[in-house]
C-alpha cells in the first residue's frame, strides 16, 4: 500500500473529505477546480492540517488526530512539485537543484541531470527557462531532496501542448523506474488515463 488518507477538514464553509487505501504506483486525485485535491495534497505534505484523521505514506503514518501524531512537513520526505514549478528565481539552475539535496536521494545529481535531459541548462536563470523546462528542473530539485515518495500538483496545467508532450514521458518514467509512491493531481481525464494506475475520483 502507498498511501493511506482518511482526512475530515473544513475551509471556509466547504469541507474536505476522503477515505482512501491506494495501490502502488502512481495514484491520481481526479476531479475539478475547488474540489480540494491541492488541499489533500498539502495535508499529506504537512503544509496543511487536518481537523481529524489519519495520513500515512510509504508504510510511516505521517499525521494521526487521535494519537497525537503531527510529522514535520521536513520530517517527512515528500518531493514536492508545484504547479508553477516554484524555482528560486535568485538561484541558477544548479543552485536550484542543489537547494535541500538529500545524501539519501534516489539518484545522484548526475543521474538526475540525464535522466531528465537538464545538464544544459545548469549556468541558466529560472526566468530564461521555458515551462517544460522549469518543470524537468523542479521535478529534479524533488527528487535530490531525498524523498520517500513524490506529491505532484497539476504539473502540466500551465504548459502548451507541445511542453506537455515533453514532460509526460518523464512523468511515465518515474512511475515506471523509480518504484515511489506518487500522489499526482489533476482536472484532465486524458491525462489521468494515460499516467495513472489508479484514479480517485473528488
Amino acid at each position: 500500500m502507498s498511501f493511506e488518507i482518511t482526512i475530515d477538514h473544513r475551509i471556509g464553509d466547504r469541507q474536505i473529505r476522503l477515505d482512501c487505501r491506494t495501490r502502488p504506483g502512481l495514484v491520481a486525485l481526479f476531479g475539478p477546480s475547488g474540489a480540494g485535491k491541492t488541499s489533500i495534497l498539502n495535508m499529506v505534505a504537512g503544509i496543511m492540517t487536518p481537523d481529524r484523521g489519519r495520513i500515512t505514506a510509504a508504510g510511516e503514518t505521517l499525521f494521526d488526530s487521535e494519537a497525537a501524531i503531527n510529522i514535520p512537513p521536513a520530517r517527512r520526505k515528500a518531493g514536492y512539485v508545484f504547479q508553477d514549478g516554484r524555482l528560486f528565481p535568485h538561484m541558477r539552475v544548479q543552485a536550484n537543484l542543489l537547494y535541500g539535496r538529500h545524501a539519501g536521494a534516489p539518484m545522484s545529481f548526475e543521474a538526475v541531470l540525464q535522466f531528465l535531459g537538464i545538464g544544459h541548462l545548469l549556468d541558466r536563470w529560472p526566468v530564461t527557462l521555458s515551462g517544460g523546462e522549469a518543470q524537468r528542473v523542479a521535478i529534479g530539485r524533488a527528487l535530490l531532496s531525498g524523498p520517500r515518495f513524490l506529491l505532484l500538483d497539476e504539473p502540466l496545467s500551465s504548459l502548451d501542448p507541445a511542453r506537455r508532450e515533453e514532460i509526460l514521458p518523464v512523468i511515465e518514467r518515474l512511475k515506471r523506474e523509480l518504484a515511489m509512491p506518487i500522489l499526482y493531481v489533476s482536472h484532465d481525464r486524458a491525462e489521468v488515463d494515460r499516467l495513472a494506475d489508479q484514479i480517485i475520483a473528488l
